[in-house]
């Protein structure tokens, strides 16, 4: 094989045609796709440091308000917990004064009652009485039936 210097020549020629023509239409176009798909890429890494930055204060943001959510449920359950407390409280005395005053109640009706019994016995007594003062006078008296009238008050009376 026999390599021409002519032949060889003419390749570097058109060689070097094919790349002015090529860099005088298509490398501006190349290099502008290229610069595009840099920017592109740039501005993507970019967003993504702002959405990692975003998320991040997202994240921080959310611990707060889990924080302050934990703190205000700490403050209600203390709150509802004070509020059972005082109501348990409330129930509790409301319950003793109910007590007191059924108590209360209960020793006035027994003091009436224990009223009203003596109150019945001493009318049976003086009843009793005036029933042996009328037997007295109606029949003539003597000790042994005076003695016996009383022992049998004394015997109706319960004494």
């Amino acid at each position: 094989m026999e390599v021409r210097l002519s032949t060889l020549i003419m390749t570097w020629i058109n060689f070097a045609i094919i790349i002015l023509l090529l860099r005088h239409f298509f490398w501006n176009k190349l290099k502008g796709i290229i610069e595009e798909r840099q920017n592109l890429i740039n501005q993507k890494i970019s967003k993504a440091d702002e959405d990692a930055e975003k998320a991040r204060m997202y994240l921080v943001k959310n611990e707060q308000i889990l924080q302050s959510a934990k703190e205000e449920g700490k403050k209600i359950t203390e709150r509802q917990k004070e509020k059972g407390d005082k109501l348990y409280d409330e129930i509790v005395s409301n319950a003793k004064a109910e007590a007191s005053s059924l108590k209360e109640r209960a020793s006035l009706e027994i003091e009436r009652e224990k009223q009203k019994a003596e109150f019945e016995i001493k009318k049976q007594a003086i009843d009793l009485a005036v029933e042996l003062s009328v037997k007295a006078l109606s029949q003539k008296i003597d000790e042994e039936t005076h003695r016996k009238l009383i022992g049998d008050f004394i015997a109706k009376v319960g004494m």
